[in-house]
């Protein structure tokens, strides 16, 4: 049994963005699911999947992130493995296209589990990784959002009445093991060096092969107060294994907890995917086997 199930971010994403969000997702399941499909492995079908949404300049990671209150790009990103319990992760990084990959490049080639900032920066050189320079992944939409937001003072409208893109993608390989991975430029208009959930491992990001995995999306801060990707793996434990009774308990559990808003995407041990969301809209879109083609949904 092979899936794969990714997210392009749970807020409230505007009629004509619909459609390129439906559309990153089906090439992140593809590029993902074509890795299962080969027999890779399930951290590879994670990364390449979440490469997808980070060469996009229509999705808040990678190139197209939103600019923080300094006209800055800053990433957080986390990778773990559900079989082994390895996990990598960077914050505010600014000098990466592919933040979630330099996550499993921490994953395999230091003995942290999060780098950050310059520190992250340094690493990526250290270990030979494509850098480029920060202004390389600011994009002209981006750009003018931020200097139209300047002009009208948006730094004093509240952060979580700001678009997020955050993405992630959740695997299951022919081995059994399960890992799921984030990545985001955060939330726009943020303080320089403020860090979500994403690179947290336990709030943005968890896998644990012998009952599931799980990416987040949402108000990070919150999501960080209920550690909800961990949350909803004990769910899981608790319920017998069923990820979509799991997934709404643990945005409920958000909503009712902290008032937080967001959206989780799962799959349990055995390939049972679930998602669950309480903003307007959440993009995801997955793929297992026995299913005749990906299903997209916006």
């Amino acid at each position: 049994m092979q899936a794969i199930i990714v997210h392009a971010g749970a807020w409230d994403i505007p009629e004509d963005r619909i459609e390129a969000h439906k559309n990153a997702c089906l090439r992140a399941v593809g590029a993902g699911w074509k890795v299962l499909n080969s027999g890779g492995p399930a951290v590879e079908a994670v990364e390449r999947a979440i490469n997808v949404f980070e060469e996009d300049p229509e999705i808040d990671s990678g190139r197209g992130s939103g600019l923080n209150a300094a006209g800055e790009v800053e990433m957080d990103a986390s990778i773990m493995n559900g079989t082994t319990f390895e996990a990598g992760a960077v914050a505010a990084v600014r000098n990466v296209l592919h933040p979630i990959s330099l996550a499993r490049e921490v994953m395999h080639k230091s003995e942290h589990v999060l780098l950050v900032g310059e520190g992250a920066s340094r690493f990526a050189i250290e270990v030979g990784f494509p850098t480029c320079r920060p202004e390389e992944l600011i994009t002209e939409r981006e750009r003018k959002k931020w200097e139209e937001h300047l002009r009208e003072k948006a730094h004093a409208v509240p952060i979580r009445n700001v678009q997020r893109d955050t993405v992630g993608a959740v695997a299951l390989d022919a081995s059994g093991t399960i890992v799921a991975g984030t990545s985001t430029g955060g939330t726009p208009l943020k303080q320089p060096g403020r860090v979500g959930d994403s690179p947290i491992i336990g709030c943005g990001t968890y896998a644990d092969s012998s009952a599931g995995g799980v990416s987040c999306s949402g108000r990070g801060e919150n999501i960080i107060k209920v550690v909800l990707a961990k949350t909803v793996i004990d769910l899981l434990g608790e319920n017998g294994g069923d990820p979509q009774r799991a997934a709404e308990e643990g945005i409920d559990r958000l909503y009712r907890k902290v008032n937080g808003t967001g959206g989780v995407i799962v799959i349990a041990a055995g390939g049972k995917i679930g998602f669950a969301f309480n903003t307007r809209r959440f993009a995801r879109g997955y793929f297992s086997s026995g299913m005749p083609h990906p299903i997209v949904v916006v």
